[in-house]
């Protein structure tokens, strides 16, 4: 396609979305689940035809040489399928978040003032590689009121094709506008282009993918955008820590999946607990394939506990998200330290206190600017299921408007609807 026609499809793909935006807004919850159930049942139908298409994405994919782990997030299964499925009825079983009212306020002079939570309008998503993605955002999006544009990544370009018209075939069978869901069907790059320039169609942006192309979508959007660059997670081993459930944490928040934004990519140890600790949690992630990069103290405390690998941690390990078995440590002098150390070094994404200090832990917990903290927990729970929202569309380190994981309430705005008498103001 040339650039002039790219740039027309999406201005319409934008315009109809708006359309659909208005009218969505107004849908009933039952209108709305009901649509949801259909999508549920299509995937389950459709499931060889969606494993067909996903096999072109995974042969053109080893073909370019992508590694195992980006090909293990492209890929489909029947169990995954069905996870999709299930994800969505869990989705239509969520309470609507539209027309809830969060405050009222009535004047003295009779006027009745209430907040009521609404959709944001039409949102953007643009993602890499998971073709799961396109059914989350989708179902999330639908069941808070708002249409979406959805922009893929071309390694998924045929699943997520198949999928999209999954998505358009419920919104019909569902009577809500076809076009409240849409895939931009191109892999050109100028697409997003030019759908990063429609801000008169759209509200928002959310990028789910790498940091280069969360950078990327960031500088170059006129529309506000909803992010988090990386996920540099950290856990803290205080001095006052049960050593044991450190350690059960401490492996499950790096090992349980080390490629996911979530997982634990710095460890911050207790000088008092150090000894003990270090060679035990040392052991017990080289048995899992985990390299250890160690500052000089933690270095010199392994050491001394027998044939442990590691290799010497630099500068820019503390502010490196791995995605992958590789884990910084570093010994601090107290909680206040590791507080300080997480707060220059993290990227204020989800970071963990292991104590049975509640002092300590409730310093922590206050003093560290993150969107999510915990204390005797892993943070790999830093997720919308988890959380109890259903499928999340993505999580933030923003402050405005949204921060953690975004679930249906996070993807709606508020307005004021006000009552009054032929009240008039003197």
């Amino acid at each position: 396609m040339e650039a002039a026609e790219i740039e027309s499809m999406v201005e319409s793909m934008a315009r109809r979305a708006r359309a659909a935006s208005l009218a969505l807004a107004t849908a009933s919850r039952e209108e709305k689940d009901r649509t949801l159930r259909v999508l549920s049942e299509l995937l389950e139908k459709s499931a060889p035809r969606l494993l067909r298409e996903n096999r072109k994405d995974l042969d053109a994919g080893k073909a370019a040489g992508l590694n195992a782990s980006l090909l293990d997030r492209l890929a489909l299964s029947e169990k995954r399928i069905a996870a999709m499925a299930a994800g969505v009825l869990q989705i239509a079983e969520l309470d609507d978040p539209v027309g809830k009212v969060l405050e009222t306020n009535e004047r003295p002079n009779g006027l009745i003032i209430r907040k009521v939570r609404v959709p944001m309008g039409v949102i953007g998503i643009i993602f890499e590689s998971r073709p799961n993605v396109t059914i989350d955002c989708a179902a999330l999006c639908l069941k808070s009121g708002n249409s979406c544009i959805l922009r893929g990544g071309k390694e998924a370009f045929h699943t997520n094709t198949a999928l999209a018209a999954l998505i358009t075939e419920a919104l019909k069978q569902g009577a809500l506008p076809p076009d409240s869901a849409q895939l931009i069907p191109t892999t050109d790059r100028y697409a997003l282009h030019c759908l990063l320039r429609m801000d008169a169609c759209l509200q928002c942006i959310i990028p789910r993918g790498g940091e280069s192309l969360i950078r990327f979508v960031v500088e170059n959007s006129h529309v506000p955008v909803i992010k988090h660059y990386k996920g540099v997670c950290n856990i803290y081993v205080d001095k006052a820590a049960d050593l044991e459930m450190a350690r059960e944490i401490v492996v499950n928040a790096k090992c349980q999946r080390p490629a996911v934004c979530n997982a634990v990519e710095n460890l911050l140890v207790h000088r008092d607990a150090a000894e003990w600790f270090l060679p035990e949690i040392a052991r017990s992630l080289a048995a899992e394939g985990v390299e250890l990069r160690l500052d000089k103290e933690a270095a010199a405390i392994v050491k001394t506990a027998g044939d442990i690998p590691f290799v010497p941690a630099t500068d820019e390990d503390w502010t490196t998200e791995y995605l992958e078995p590789i884990l910084a440590v570093k010994v601090v002098a107290s909680a206040d330290a590791a507080i300080d150390d997480i707060n220059t070094f993290g990227s204020g994404h989800s970071d963990g206190i292991v104590t049975a200090d509640k002092e300590a832990a409730d310093r922590f917990l206050a003093g560290v600017d993150s969107a999510a903290v915990y204390w005797n927990a892993s943070t790999r729970f830093t997720d919308g299921f988890e959380f109890g929202m259903g499928a999340e569309i993505g999580i933030s380190t923003d402050k405005l408007h949204a921060r953690g994981p975004m679930g249906l309430n996070e993807l709606c705005s508020y307005k004021f609807v006000i009552t009054g008498q032929g009240t008039i103001r003197s």
